[in-house]
């Protein structure tokens, strides 16, 4: 790409005002440089004044097949957009063209899921042998958020039992029913919904609660800090990011990609969309459809793996 300073002096002018009066860096200044010779450069030898939106439009496209990201593209109309909004006030514009130019769609990145056998092995490892309070509470949380496919929010929020409001203080916004088999959590747009809790996760709460020390407060929170308040969401992934570490887990894990891993592995073996949608408390099903691409993505390797004839390379 040609870098060289655009062959206008409306961009000389313009840059010279970014930093003497809006003072912005070097840094930023080069990058303004290096669109608006981009620009240049699309443009050819036609006035800036006159270009139009289709113009503009016709160059984003040009930028994409050139292989170029979206989020580099749109950072560029960004600053073009910026430049004719100065020049409209220089010379007479018909428009600013770059108004309504969207960049390309960013291509949707998939959430990290586990494979079945790594999350098995994750909630099962170190759990021989006598186990520390924390570690049963440690536990517990875990194959809760695999088991339910929580929020980290809401399983920092919930309650031993549901708790009236009393004395000032609130109702329970979530609670624990190991009766039922299930867990009842407010989650975005305090929406309330019921989820089942899985056999192997019963077991472990029934193990921590065996232990679980009064709350400091006299409060009802299910899951306790080592100072025995409410846990919070970052103590929670510091945990579990510890735990997957010492059980060998061969990527990052954080609290959110065992919701993923959850809704990932049902979606396999059910197939029902709505149902993990209802399940993860989503308010849109546009919201879930990711995981079919993970389903997708899980159907591919079984082929791959097992069909004769999936590795076969056409005759030439």
């Amino acid at each position: 790409m040609d870098t060289r300073e655009p062959p206008t002096d409306w961009a000389a002018r313009y840059l010279g005002e970014l930093a003497t009066q809006r003072q912005l860096s070097p840094h930023t200044i080069a990058a303004y440089r290096r669109d608006l010779a981009e620009l240049a450069e699309l443009a050819g030898h036609r006035d800036w004044a006159r270009l139009v939106h289709a113009d503009i439009r016709r160059f984003a496209g040009k930028l994409h097949a050139g292989g170029q990201s979206a989020r580099s593209i749109a950072r560029k109309l960004s600053g073009w957009r910026g430049f004719y909004e100065w020049l409209s006030h220089q010379t007479t514009l018909a428009a600013n063209p770059v108004d309504g130019v969207r960049a390309p769609k960013r291509a949707q990145s998939l959430p990290k899921a586990l494979a079945v056998d790594d999350a098995v092995q994750l909630m099962e490892a170190n759990q021989r042998g006598h186990l520390e309070p924390f570690e049963l509470c440690n536990h517990a949380m875990f194959e809760l958020l695999y088991s339910s496919g929580l929020r980290v929010s809401e399983l920092a929020g919930l309650d031993v039992a549901w708790q009236d409001a009393r004395g000032g203080q609130p109702g329970s916004l979530g609670w624990l029913d190991l009766q039922a088999g299930e867990v009842v959590v407010t989650g975005k747009g305090n929406k309330m919904r019921r989820v089942p809790v899985g056999g192997p996760a019963r077991e472990a709460l029934a193990r921590w609660l065996a232990v679980r020390p009064a709350a400091r407060d006299g409060g009802a929170a299910l899951f306790l800090s080592a100072r025995d308040t409410r846990i919070t969401p970052r103590v929670v992934q510091t945990r579990l990011k510890q735990h997957a570490l010492r059980a060998g887990t061969p990527v990052h894990v954080h609290p959110h990609v065992l919701r993923h891993s959850f809704a990932s592995h049902l979606l396999q073996s059910s197939g029902d969309l709505r149902a993990v949608q209802e399940l993860l408390g989503h308010a849109s099903i546009t919201s879930t459809q990711i995981y079919t691409a993970l389903d997708f993505q899980h159907l591919s390797k079984v082929y791959d793996a097992a069909h004769p004839r999936a590795k076969a390379k056409p005759e030439s």
